[in-house]
């Protein structure tokens, strides 16, 4: 009888502990993949030739003054933290004065609570300083392939020196990338 006192708490205490460790670290997302495949505002440049690149930039109808195409004006490959990331990330300026960011060829670690910050340190920081005053432009859309994301209006573009994929959950970077402008 005083085995089943004892028995049934630790059981019940054990089965608790299990949800919620299951819940907070979803050890599932090692094995699952989530592709996401966006059209990229600016082709990377081993896609592009110069002729397309110069075509594109001075594409004009009769009459009309040169159509505005979509810049990269700071680019940078990503540097691994807590899991093996690979990749390029952009800061593009699109027509018109609005940024966006892309991601062209990402490969990382599926994680739970992952989302992407525009960072105003530099991507040689320590990684705990990327968790702070930083800019979320919401949840990471996909572990692989390319992805756009929109810059909010009244952000300044010009304090962005790095974007971070970062969990939350766990206040941990996953990857970061330079986006310092020249």
């Amino acid at each position: 009888m005083r085995q089943r006192r004892f028995l049934i708490p630790v059981s019940v205490l054990v089965v608790v502990a299990l949800g919620v460790g299951l819940y907070l670290f979803q050890p599932w997302r090692l094995l699952t993949v989530r592709e996401t495949h966006e059209a990229l505002l600016v082709p990377p440049p081993a896609t592009q030739t110069t002729a397309q690149s110069t075509a594109q930039s001075t594409a004009q109808v009769p009459g009309s003054a040169p159509v505005a195409t979509p810049k990269e004006v700071a680019a940078g490959e990503w540097r691994s933290l807590e899991h093996a990331t690979t990749g390029k990330a952009s800061l593009i300026e699109l027509p018109g004065g609005a940024h966006s960011v892309q991601f062209a060829g990402l490969n990382t670690s599926d994680g739970p609570d992952l989302y992407v910050y525009l960072s105003p340190h530099a991507s040689s920081s320590a990684e705990k300083t990327f968790g702070q005053g930083f800019t979320s432009l919401g949840k990471l859309k996909g572990n692989r392939g390319d992805q756009v994301y929109e810059i909010p209006a009244g952000v300044d573009v010009s304090t962005i020196r790095s974007v971070v994929i970062w969990c939350q959950r766990f206040s941990a970077g996953f990857a970061v990338a330079p986006l310092e402008q020249a």
